[in-house]
This record gives structure tokens, sequence and C-alpha cells, in this order.
């Protein structure tokens, strides 16, 4: 294999047990073959929605305080090389191949899923390019997802709500339990659920972990054209002082749910701030500069266009909000498909009465939803106004033709939705 492209293939079917298989035995053995031991802080941000735009400006705002910076985040819209950056941007193929070529040399008789090579070429490659601070989004779920054979410094999670039940379990406790699987004992956990989850708080009490709470520990308040943040630990035993900032300019990231996100990334930089010091200039740059394609993205035409990768109930109640603040539109229209994993009745029903008009097609995926499927579930929702297409591309190709300036289009269901569209479009 010489390219990466030919890599991809091959990680696609090299693991006997397909592309998902929890545990860290076997990953982490490899890290110690590899002796992958981080020697700059690490941040472990998981959640049910919301990791990635943490991650987006934890990775502004130390790029603009002048800190090195890797990332790991996943799943990739249009590159596999989004998924491990330096200072925001991607990696080249060549570096990510040399790291594969690595891991291979070290794993023997191992086998390992795609998920893990990533993870492990991601470290390897950061640690060669000795960045000053590490973040790791979480695949799936925390406790055995491959991000966790390395220890946070920080852990945060974002939300816990279902999501990937056969993995993670069928109640919000049962996740949280997952999720909560990446904290450490004697450092900080960061929470933006509120309330938080009883299992993660008995989970971090249990480990003797810091767990900081919104609402309780930091918060925020939004006030005209601006923000104000405050972290205020209460029970805290890392940290006493206080601290706010204020005057913050509003996030790049649209969207209602997006100062709790920023609260959850400036507190994450509060607990570091001992070893890697932020001014407010530097995060307040990054608050306006931080970019993460797909989450609430409006692109800059008309019709009004809505991107959002949002595939769970959790994070079509956080579409539903923001789509409520937008101008008046005449016509209202979804570009929608999902994967047959995901929980399409609740979504369709949390967003159904934003749209007038649904244009629908399968994806082109393993996992994909048919489009039949599609629209009887729209049908038992009592939506008529349908339009089947055979891709997803045709179906936002129809649209665009026929909407007006006034109308509005919002592309929404799965990560490949949202790409299948980018690429129509040539966005990035």
């Amino acid at each position: 294999m010489n390219t990466l492209t030919e890599w991809l293939a091959h990680l696609e079917s090299a693991h006997s047990a397909g592309l998902i298989d929890m545990g860290l035995a076997r990953v982490g053995e490899v890290k110690n073959r590899m002796g992958l031991q981080p020697l700059c802080p690490l941040i472990i941000v998981g959640g049910t929605n919301g990791k990635g735009s943490v991650c987006a400006y934890l990775t502004q705002i130390y790029s603009e305080a002048g800190h090195r910076v890797g990332t790991l985040t996943s799943p990739h819209l249009l590159r596999f090389n989004e998924r491990i950056a330096i200072n925001g941007e991607a990696v080249c193929d060549e570096t990510i191949v040399a790291a594969f070529e690595r891991i291979e040399a070290a794993r023997q008789e191992i086998s390992l899923t795609y998920f893990e090579f990533n993870t492990l070429a991601a470290v390897d490659i950061f640690m060669r390019a000795e960045v000053d601070v590490m973040i790791l989004e979480v695949g799936l779920g925390g406790r055995l997802d491959a991000v966790n054979v390395f220890d946070a410094d920080v852990a945060v999670i974002t939300s816990v709500d279902l999501d990937h039940q056969a993995f993670l379990g069928d109640t919000v406790e049962q996740v949280a339990f997952e999720k909560a699987g990446i904290l450490r004992g004697g450092k900080a956990v960061i929470c933006g659920q509120v309330p938080v989850p009883a299992r993660l708080a008995d989970h971090a009490r249990e480990m003797g972990a810091d767990l900081l709470v919104l609402g309780m520990d930091f918060d925020w308040v939004n006030s005209a054209q601006q923000w104000s943040y405050r972290f205020h630990p209460q029970h805290s035993f890392l940290f006493s002082a206080s601290r706010a900032r204020h005057a913050l300019p509003i996030p790049s990231l649209r969207g209602q749910f997006q100062l709790n996100n920023a609260a959850c990334a400036l507190t994450a930089l509060e607990c570091l701030n001992h070893v890697l010091p932020i001014d407010i200039g530097a995060i307040k740059r990054g608050l306006v500069r931080v970019h993460n394609p797909g989450r609430f993205q409006i692109l800059p035409r008309r019709p009004l266009t809505v991107l959002d990768v949002g595939h769970n109930p959790h994070a079509a109640r956080a579409l539903r909000q923001s789509l409520m603040t937008l101008p008046y539109a005449e016509k209202r229209c979804a570009v929608f498909s999902m994967l047959s994993d995901k929980d399409i009745n609740a979504v369709i029903d949390i967003l159904k009465d934003q749209f007038d008009e649904w244009f629908i097609a399968p994806l082109n995926v393993p996992r994909g939803r048919q489009a039949q499927d599609i629209e009887n579930v729209l049908n038992q929702h009592g939506i008529q106004k349908i339009h089947v297409f055979d891709d997803i591309q045709a179906a936002y190709r129809a649209v665009a033709a026929q909407a007006s300036e006034n109308d509005r289009i919002v592309v929404f269901g799965s990560f490949h939705t949202v790409a299948e569209v980018m690429q129509c479009i040539g966005c990035t």
C-alpha cells in the first residue's frame, strides 16, 4: 500500500470484527509498543453532541495564543485528512501514510480497526510534531473508545443523550456511564449537561475526579451582541480562584447551543491556564475566527441555506431551536437522509413543523436508509409534500433550481447528507 487511498480501502475491511470493535486491550498494546506517551497536556472531548465544536474552539484559541495544537476529530466530511490537524490545518497524505506504516510494523499479530489506526496515527503525528497540547475527540462513547488509552489531563463531556444505543445502552444513564469513562482521578472533568446524569456524577466521585458543572462551577450570560463567561468553582479540590471574561464576541459558529459549547471550552482553558496561559485577545480572536463546517453552517448565498450534520434527537432539538431564530422564509425546504441505525422517528417528530417540503434520497453507504423507508416514516408523521430522488446531490439540485431567494433550504440528517451537498456546491 503506497497511497492514503489504498490504506483507507484496506482498513475498511482489514479487521475481522468490522469497523467497530469496542475495547482497549488491542489498541493499548500497540500504543505501548510504539511508545506513544504524550508529554504535553491532553484534552479529551466526549459527549452526544457538541464535541466537534468544543474541539474547534480549543484549537482556534490555543492557535491564536501561539501554541502548537494537535487535534483529532471524527468523522470527516470531505477528506480523511480532516481528522488529523495541526493548528487547524489537515496534515498531508504522506504524513498519515508514514504513521500508518509505523503502526503496521508495531502491531504485528494484533488486528486493529479503522478508528484505532486513526487514533494511534494522530497521536504519533502530534508527538513527532512536538505540539504543545493535544485535543482528542471521542469517536463512540468513551469508556471503550480508542482515545481512552490515553490519560486526559482535562476531560470534557458536552452533553448526554441517546445515540448509538446498540453500543452505549438504551437509557441516558447508561450512556452517561460510558461517556464518563474518559475521566481520570485527580483531574478535572467538565460537564455541560444540566442536570448532571447521576451515573456520571457517581463515577466522578468514585474515581476522585474534579467535576466542574455548567451553572454551578462555570456559566455564561448573553447580552445583545456580546456575552460574558464566569469561572467560579464551588466544590472543586483543584481550583479556588474565580475569573470573569466580559465583552466576548458572539462566536462565528451559529446556533443557540454554541455558547454552552464555548463555555465548556473556556473552562478547559482555565483548567490548563497554569501550563498553557491564554490572554483575552486570543480568546476573542478565536471566538470570531473559529470554523467547524456542517454545524448549523449558514452559507453566504440566497436562498438562505443551512448545513447541519445533526443525526439524533438531541441534535434535532438544537437544530429546531436555531431554525426558529432565523428570519421568516416563504417556503422552508428540507434536504434529508439518515442512516438506518438512527432514530428517524424522533428526529422527524421534532422537526416536522419546521419544513413545508421534503427532498429525500438514500445515502450510498452500507448503513444508508432507503428512500422508500424515509418516505414511509414521513407519511406516518402526516407529511405529504415529499420529493424522492436517486441521490442527495440530485435532491439538492432540484430544490435549488426551484427555490426563490426568500425561501430557506436546510440540509441535515447525517454527516453523509451534508458531505454530498458540500461536494455538489464546492463548499469547504
